[in-house]
């Protein structure tokens, strides 16, 4: 005997397998008559609002499912009273979801399957909207291998036969309107797959809030119009003239700066009360946030993404967040977001087989999957996944008016074979190592941020000789303003750590980085990776005694502020911590009732103020011409010297004596006769050095030295750099 279609309909909706809700559910038209069928299985009885008013239903299947018939059509949308089955009988009334249409329109969902919808934001997750007239949710997710989705969560009990979504065919887009559903309620999507049956449970992953961790649960957001305070910043940004303008970034983990005395986390707005003065005073431009994005694991520093589209609810709201930005930007300071689109953990709640299929990673391990870190790589050649990673950047700098996106392990992006071994990777078309799809997508990300929000900045974090990386797409660039320069970094700790009487073997550790210094866009980083697993803090790695520890920390915070490039320091550095870092802890505050940690802050804050306020340390960081040695062939004595030069010609000396040996009466060339004054020494005693230096001008004599016809005798504080200004 052949099962009639309602039949097989109500069994597919009973065993939560029912892929198109609305052909059983809802509104119908059967045997000239109007049906309305709805599936209420927590309920005992329902009414529905006609004309006459409230007229019973029938119940159809004593698990719930209720019909009326009538001649005329109800009212629409239609309004149900509902009896409860629970030992109140409470009585309310609600809309039924499914006597609302579809709103999701065929050019976005176009758009989105193109990898082409820069805000889907906006079309996927759960949105607040109107459907003919009536206050609700719209639920949206894209799971193509999907037999049915349905939204779960505290209003329906869990129970995925109660709201399955309705599928855009093509799209593989799932839609559902909940009438009525009030902000803060936690849900999730509940998938069946279509081949293998296997039901999951998964987070929305255009969430823009979810529970606190270990929960995993997403949250209807509450939407509050945030009112911004940032005009003059934002006006002022989009005609920024970023490669001439000093930036000095201080990289901040907002769970470890700083801790309340029982060891909780500060707050959003807590950090904006306590942090940001810290930053101005000390003179830094930007700071730099390790990923507040949504994560499930404080050791994985938030690298380990599960939320692309939510700030974590750990220090707070979205609102929270919105205030700590508008914060920073009302004194002055900007705030750049480390972004992870190169990888996403395994987490079984989140964006793995998502729908049951490897969607927006690959199927094959040697695609798709970070050995290194045990995370998944993404399809970056999926159209969808495109839509959703751009989405994401498109999210944070237009909701949260950031400045800037740190795009993390780009390297691992562009190679095939990063960190792989033979035959444990695929070339690509052309038998190459390098990832097509990933490189096409940087290229779209970089445009898009250039192009919608000007002004804004993209760093990346690419530690190979890859060329092009901060050039312009028009000239076969990648695309991104500036790149972190892992090379000068890496030399310049090695040389630092060396023994003073070694350094002279080391000397091209300090120069090599001129001969490549132009070909990008660089930030001289010293970030959280430097300072974890084992290397040890910057005062660590010093050689020597206490005392050559703290001018060694000294000297290098100077090297790295007069070298062309502009800055980023971790959180701490500025002190010089003793301990590595530790996510679990706050930094260890108590080391600046030591006058040496004083004296170290007290150097940065005068050396982050010089950068700033000398247009010749910064104006020409990315071109030769800023750039002159004086004397990079000092080896034995273990000193080098250099000019950096304005856009009007002004300039400052800077000379930097790597060994303890203070020199007195040493010469060196200068480019233009007249007075000479130091205006900054690491040496002085009010930062916790030896006070060997230079008082008063210092007039320059004709005697040709070091390729220049003038010149001046100077003393070298040991293990000291001192800056010189002249005037004529």
């Amino acid at each position: 005997m052949t099962t009639s279609k309602p039949n097989y309909l109500l069994h597919a909706l009973l065993n939560a397998k029912l892929h198109d809700p609305y052909a059983y559910l809802g509104l119908h038209r059967e045997h000239n008559q109007v049906l309305v069928r709805v599936f209420r299985a927590f309920d005992a009885q329902v009414w529905i609002k006609t004309s006459i008013g409230y007229e019973p239903m029938q119940c159809a299947h004593p698990e719930g499912v209720f019909e009326w018939r009538g001649e005329s059509m109800p009212t629409m949308p239609y309004r149900l009273r509902i009896e409860g089955k629970d030992s109140k009988h409470a009585v309310y009334e609600a809309y039924d979801p499914y006597a609302f249409m579809p709103q999701i329109s065929d050019h976005d969902l176009y758009l989105f399957n193109q990898g082409k919808l820069w805000q889907a934001y906006r079309m996927l997750g759960a949105q607040s909207t109107k459907n003919a007239g009536v206050d609700g949710m719209r639920f949206a997710v894209w799971a193509p291998n999907a037999e049915r989705v349905s939204v779960v969560g505290d209003f329906n009990r869990w129970d995925g036969r109660m709201h399955p979504m309705k599928v855009h065919h093509a799209s593989g887009v799932w839609e559902l309107f909940i009438p009525e559903l009030p902000s803060g309620i936690h849900y999730k999507f509940e998938i069946r797959n279509r081949d293998s049956g296997e039901i999951l449970v998964k987070t929305d992953p255009f969430a823009q809030q979810y529970e606190l961790r270990p929960n995993t649960a997403a949250l209807i957001p509450v939407h509050k119009a945030y009112h911004w305070q940032d005009t003059t910043w934002m006006s002022r940004r989009s005609d920024w003239d970023w490669l001439h303008a000093p930036l000095n970034i201080l990289e901040i983990h907002a769970g470890s700066w700083k801790r309340h005395p029982d060891g909780h986390f500060y707050t959003y707005r807590e950090l904006a009360t306590h942090l940001l003065p810290y930053v101005a005073e000390m003179g830094y431009t930007h700071i730099e946030l390790m990923p507040v994005s949504e994560h499930p694991l404080d050791e994985s520093w938030g690298y380990q993404t599960t939320g692309y589209f939510a700030v974590t609810s750990r220090f707070g709201s979205p609102d929270d967040f919105r205030f700590f930005v508008d914060t920073c930007h009302q004194a002055g300071i900007g705030v750049i977001l480390d972004w992870v689109p190169a990888h996403f953990p395994q987490d079984t709640f989140a964006l793995a087989r998502f729908d049951g299929t490897a969607l927006y990673e690959h199927e094959d391990p040697r695609l798709g999957f970070h050995q290194d870190w045990g995370t998944y790589i993404f399809n970056y050649g999926r159209n969808e996944v495109k839509s959703f990673l751009l989405s994401s950047a498109h999210y944070w700098l237009s909701e949260f008016h950031l400045d800037g996106l740190r795009v993390d392990a780009v390297a691992s992006m562009l190679y095939l074979d990063y960190s792989r071994k033979d035959g444990e990777w695929l070339p690509n078309k052309y038998g190459g190592r390098e990832n097509l799809e990933a490189i096409d997508f940087i290229r779209e990300l970089n445009i898009m941020v250039h192009g919608e929000f000007p002004g804004a900045l993209t760093l990346a974090e690419e530690s190979t000789a890859w060329p092009g990386v901060s050039r312009p797409t028009y000239v076969g660039g990648l695309g991104f303003s500036m790149k972190w320069n892992m090379g000068w970094m890496h030399d310049t700790l090695s040389y630092i750590q060396q023994n003073p009487i070694h350094r002279r073997y080391h000397h091209e550790q300090l120069t090599f980085s001129q001969l490549y210094a132009y070909t990008e866009n660089f930030v001289l980083p010293f970030s959280h990776d430097e300072v974890v697993h084992g290397k040890g803090s910057l005062w660590n790695k010093m050689p020597g005694d206490s005392w050559q520890k703290f001018a060694n920390v000294r000297l290098l915070l100077v090297y790295q502020m007069t070298c062309p490039g502009k800055k980023l320091n971790f959180m701490g550095n500025e002190f010089a911590q003793q301990r590595e870092w530790r996510v679990s802890h706050e930094l260890d505050w108590y080391l600046l009732e030591q006058q040496p940690h004083a004296g170290v802050q007290a150097a940065v804050r005068d050396l982050n103020h010089c950068y700033q306020n000398t247009p010749a340390l910064h104006q020409l960081d990315f071109t030769a011409e800023g750039f002159h040695w004086i004397d990079c062939q000092d080896a034995d004595q273990s000193i080098i010297a250099y000019l950096r030069r304005a856009i009007d010609g002004t300039f400052v000396l800077i000379i930097l004596n790597f060994t303890p040996v203070p020199r007195t009466g040493y010469r060196i060339g200068v480019p233009a006769a007249g007075a000479y004054q130091e205006i900054f020494n690491s040496d002085s005693t009010y930062y916790g050095g030896s006070n060997v230096g230079n008082l008063g001008n210092i007039d320059s004599i004709s005697i040709p030295w070091m390729g220049f016809a003038n010149s001046m005798a100077i003393t070298l504080p040991p293990l000291a750099g001192v800056i010189f200004s002249w005037k004529e």
